[in-house]
């Protein structure tokens, strides 16, 4: 099992470049607050590599964090590795080199960078281990850092302790209350029940006189499942007077030894890293299944993606001959409702081309009252200016073309609405085939510009055809009223005598015609009492008065209608209602059809060649195919970690099973 961090460490080393964030390996995080009484503390995130060996090899050296491990020694890498092979590391020079690191990333005034740093010793003082060590807790901001500084803390602590593979080193000093940690309290939002948190109580030397910490290490004050573990720290003033590392710990055990001696096996720095990397060992060996799998997942995802990206253009002729055939297929089928890529979420496509057909603009017609906006005064007035000076003993045909007429004009702007609709559904298959079907287009802006620039002329050149037929077909409505229409049964009625329309009435209207069959006694009723009524206006005037005839000629804007009014708006509004909607049905039927042929299938039709005509032309193929400097920069990171990938697998599969136990 030793063999499992030296692996882990390589899995680290591969995705140094790419980041480690995706893979979720397995490490210890260390949090605690920060020591405001050191002068050097970290102000990044160090991903720490101890390795055991014979010799010392540093690779710019560093400190760890100043309240933890500032007895265990290590080294820090940047992007390029600088060896040092020495007999005898120089901590001074370690420290050094942190500094001037840190100071060129997060500024020499107490800012923090997010940027990490690598550190990585091997010597034959250490034992194989990895551990992240992090920017303390910090409450109020000091030199040059923001206002939100412990936000931005607590956040870059969050997103490492939040990773499920990560084991929670809690740093929390002996002299302050355990209950008021920061540390414990951020390794609980992530691990509530505590499986992969470890305590470490800090400055067992600095608790009050009379006081110890016996209670808090035997788990007795709050509980922690892997384990509480004390350590003495180097002092400040250690570090000024250069005290070796060696001194310190043996300074250390003989503390414990004086004051702890019932823990003292089980504490100090020398036990923390034992358990440290015990600890970590049993963990990667847990989490290395769920590894192996999910390496073998991000690189199948990975391969996708690269070849969703495509390969550098070779033959540009080619290339767009592909795409803008691959994009009319795409729409095409969009229309048909056989793309690949359906929506689920909302109507698209031909589907929601049928809905406006049949839903939308079949709802809309069938909305409209045939009779809507026509008053009886209206019918009474067209029929009295249809007989002219004479007047009529028939209901006048030229009243009811002309009101009927007007009714059908009715119908001109819903059936425009529609083609508006289509058309814009036209231009929103664009869309959809630019962010769902063709990829390509995705590499190539400038060529999706023109394409949806092509499609989006092509459209606008059919609408006002579209349109125009659309026109037509109300046009020919209005153009000749068809009375002898087969399924107007009523229309013959008009050239027979008058009796045959007051038959009509009282066959439609029942209610209002109940009098005898014998229209010519009835007419003479009629008029009789008209005659003995004196007509109005016409009195005789007094001695003086003058006559306004134009009084009498406006009819009333509203008055009882007699009889024979009565009947003959009836007639008139039936007849209307008769025609209007076969009219209705007819308009109902003809306008998607029209819309399908003049638009929706010439488009589909003539779409491949418009876009072949007006962008395969040689000066224009090197200019439509340069990629997008996001795509190549995309391509080019999705290969890094896919090539990553493709070595952390080989590194995995070098484990054997009895690696393992």
């Amino acid at each position: 099992m030793e063999t499992l961090i030296p692996t882990i460490n390589r899995l680290q080393e591969v995705f140094l470049t790419v980041g480690a964030e995706i893979i979720q390996l397995p490490q210890i995080v260390v949090v605690g607050s920060q020591v405001s009484q050191q002068n050097t503390h970290t102000r990044k995130s160090f991903l720490i590599s101890l390795f055991s060996m014979s010799n010392y090899i540093l690779r710019f050296s560093a400190v760890i964090k100043n309240e933890t491990l500032l007895n265990l020694s290590h080294c820090v890498a940047t992007e390029q590795w600088k060896e040092l092979s020495l007999r005898e590391p120089d901590f001074q020079e370690i420290r050094r080199e942190i500094e001037a690191e840190t100071e060129r990333g997060s500024g020499d005034n107490k800012g923090i960078s997010s940027e990490p740093m690598y550190l990585k010793i091997f010597s034959p003082k250490v034992l194989n281990l990895t551990l992240v060590d992090l920017p303390g807790i910090t409450k109020v901001p000091v030199g040059d850092q923001p206002e939100d500084i412990e936000a931005q803390v607590q956040e870059m602590i969050l997103s490492f302790i939040s990773n499920p593979n990560s084991l929670i080193l809690a740093v929390s000093p002996a002299n302050s209350d355990l209950a008021t940690s920061d540390a414990l309290k951020l390794a609980r939002e992530v691990d509530p029940d505590g499986r992969r948190t470890l305590l470490v109580v800090s400055k067992l030397d600095l608790m009050d006189a009379g006081t110890d910490a016996l209670e808090v290490l035997l788990g007795r004050v709050i509980p922690v499942r892997l384990g509480i573990i004390g350590v003495v720290n180097r002092s400040q003033h250690d570090i000024n007077t250069k005290k070796s590392l060696d001194d310190s710990m043996k300074d250390e055990l003989s503390f414990l030894q004086r004051h702890y001696p019932s823990l003292a096996s089980r504490a100090g720095s020398h036990y923390l890293a034992k358990t440290l990397s015990r600890l970590l060992m049993h963990h990667i060996r847990d989490c290395l299944p769920d590894l192996k799998t999910r390496v073998t997942v991000l690189s199948a995802q990975y391969q996708a993606r690269l070849n969703s990206y495509g390969q550098p253009v070779e033959d540009h002729s080619a290339t767009l001959l592909q795409i803008v055939t691959k994009f009319a297929s795409d729409y095409c089928n969009t229309i048909e409702g056989t793309a690949r890529h359906i929506q689920t979420s909302e109507l698209c496509g031909g589907a929601r081309i049928c809905y406006i057909f049949h839903e939308t603009f079949g709802r809309t017609l069938q909305s409209i009252d045939p009779l809507g906006g026509l008053t009886e005064l209206d019918i009474l007035t067209a029929i009295r200016n249809a007989t002219g000076p004479r007047p009529a003993l028939f209901v006048p045909e030229v009243s009811f073309e002309l009101l009927v007429k007007r009714q059908i004009k009715r119908l001109e702007e819903p059936s425009l609405r529609c083609v508006e609709l289509v058309h814009e559904e036209l231009q929103r298959i664009i869309q959809h085939c630019s962010s769902f079907s063709t990829q390509e287009l995705l590499r190539f802006p400038k060529l999706h510009d023109s394409i949806v620039e092509v499609v989006t002329g092509l459209l606008r050149k059919r609408l006002p055809i579209t349109n125009e037929m659309v026109h037509s077909l109300i046009a020919i409505e209005l153009a000749y009223i068809n009375t002898k229409h087969p399924d107007f049964t009523d229309a013959h009625y008009f050239s027979y005598p008058n009796v045959n329309i007051y038959l009509i009435a009282s066959r439609e209207f029942p209610d209002s015609a109940k009098i005898a069959f014998d229209a010519g006694k009835r007419w003479k009723n009629e008029k009789v009492a008209e005659e003995k009524a004196p007509p109005a206006g016409f009195g005789s005037p007094s001695k003086g008065q003058a006559i306004n005839l134009l009084d009498t000629v406006s009819v009333p804007a509203s008055r009882k209608l007699s009889a024979r009014e009565q009947r003959d708006c009836e007639v008139i509004q039936r007849l209307i209602k008769c025609y209007f909607l076969i009219v209705r049905k007819s308009i109902q039927d003809s306008v998607p059809k029209t819309v399908m042929h003049f638009l929706v299938n010439f488009v589909k039709e003539h779409l491949q060649s418009e876009l072949v005509g007006q962008l395969y032309k040689q000066p224009l193929l090197q200019e439509l195919l340069i990629e997008s400097q996001d795509t190549a920069q995309q391509r080019t990171e999705v290969a890094q970690m896919l090539e990553a990938l493709k070595k952390a697998s080989n590194i995995i599969s070098e484990i054997r099973e009895t690696h393992l136990w």
